[in-house]
């Protein structure tokens, strides 16, 4: 087993439904002491309370609120919502069997959403008062997009303008997969990492299969559904205006979650922002920010949303109108660590399963931009996880390494 992996348990397989598991997978657990799962929840969801009590001037109702979040998911078991709360009902169906036990017990993948949608609740967010609607999470996304770091990145666009389509092209896949390592994509200039030093990382690299099905000029249909806000939603816009520029698209429509979640993940507000922060610029980037602004007056880009991408479950059990949805496009691209966790199910998989076997439910191609946060890995061949498990480091969770999988539409 790999460094920092997570005790994991056949218990509550039933209610992860999921990608049909025949390999005795099991569900992620929190409950190892060390382990990566039980780091998240006994120390960053903690440290993550306090952040956001710091970030803004909350009264007495909300302090209250949180401090029995923190003793709840530290000494306590799992409460219910409140019957008043919009979504008790949901949520009481989703969270069956998980409640009156500790936090640690319930699967990792249902422990963390849930842990947003009652941060959420405490600071009054679904509310009538004044705090409705105030994303707890700003304060970190557009301190982000303001650092003198978001300024290098995009002026090192201007680098981009002058090579050739299939350079600029793998530069920006590049930049989007990687998110927050984006320099490692966009600096191309002599004396700088080239594009194809970001392959150092990859565990697995099927970039050539997802250009192969957007050919320019077919008209293609992409959804990209983000992950990130900030600098990693920003080389996703950079890599949509490169699919638009380059007729690799004629539509795309950007996926994103329609309540705070998981700290930095991409609203629409988030979009706006990083929009308005490429107008901005000077240079390269900020033609590229006009582009995508007319781009979405003109429909050629499309924002959504769904209560689906705030929910506890994985792509397998999608609702039939976004199925619908992914079905009618050419190609679907996931973003980020937690769609792939629940785009194969969050189980400790045998490594060397086939990410086509465990997409073989999604209803189109599907493509996994992803930088490895969690322990879930599928896809991998053998001779690349022999040289990762000798590594000795904790490859699977450090954000060292990523990959880029698709499995065509059968």
């Amino acid at each position: 087993m790999p460094e920092n992996t997570s005790r994991t348990s056949d218990e509550g397989a039933d209610r992860d439904s999921g990608p049909v598991d025949e390999s005795g997978a099991s569900v992620i657990l929190s409950d190892e002491t060390g382990s990566f799962a039980w780091g998240v929840l006994a120390k960053r969801h903690p440290s993550l309370i306090q952040q956001v009590r710091d970030a803004f001037p909350y009264g007495r109702r909300q302090h209250a609120a949180l401090d029995a979040l923190l003793d709840e998911i530290t000494n306590g078991v799992v409460e219910p919502l409140a019957p008043s709360a919009h979504d008790h009902g949901q949520w009481a169906e989703w969270g069956r069997g998980h409640f009156g036990r500790p936090w640690f017990d319930a699967p990792f993948l249902w422990a963390e959403s849930y842990f947003y949608r009652r941060l959420l609740g405490a600071v009054e967010y679904f509310g009538t008062g004044p705090w409705q609607g105030v994303d707890p999470f700003a304060p970190f996304k557009q301190a982000e997009l303001r650092t003198a770091v978001v300024d290098e990145e995009l002026g090192a666009l201007d680098a981009l303008a002058d090579v050739s389509a299939d350079e600029r092209a793998t530069a920006l896949l590049h930049a989007s997969l990687w998110g927050n390592r984006a320099d490692l994509g966009f600096r191309v200039t002599e004396g700088d990492p080239a594009p194809g030093d970001a392959t150092d990382g990859l565990v697995a690299d099927d970039a050539a299969v997802l250009w192969q099905l957007l050919p320019a000029g077919a008209g293609s249909t992409v959804a990209v559904v983000a992950d990130n806000a900030g600098r990693e939603l920003i080389p996703d816009l950079i890599l949509i205006d490169h699919l638009l520029v380059h007729r690799h698209a004629k539509r795309v429509v950007l996926h994103v979650k329609p309540s705070p979640y998981y700290v930095s993940d991409a609203m629409t507000a988030d979009v706006v922002d990083c929009l308005r922060r490429l107008t901005e610029a000077p240079g390269e980037a900020g033609r590229i920010g006009n582009r995508l602004w007319e781009a979405v007056a003109t429909g050629h880009v499309e924002i959504r949303t769904h209560p689906f991408f705030c929910a506890p479950l994985s792509y397998a059990e999608m609702p039939d109108d976004l199925r619908e949805e992914f079905a009618a496009v050419t190609l679907t691209i996931l973003k980020g660590d937690l769609n792939y966790r629940r785009l194969v199910g969050d189980r400790m998989w045998d490594a060397r399963t086939r990410f086509a076997d465990l997409t073989a439910y999604f209803p189109g191609a599907v493509a996994a931009l992803r930088t490895l946060k969690s322990d879930v890995i599928v896809g991998l061949e053998q001779k690349t996880l022999d040289a990762l498990e000798r590594s000795g480091r904790a490859w699977r969770t450090s954000g060292t390494h990523a990959l880029v999988q698709v499995r065509r539409q059968t």
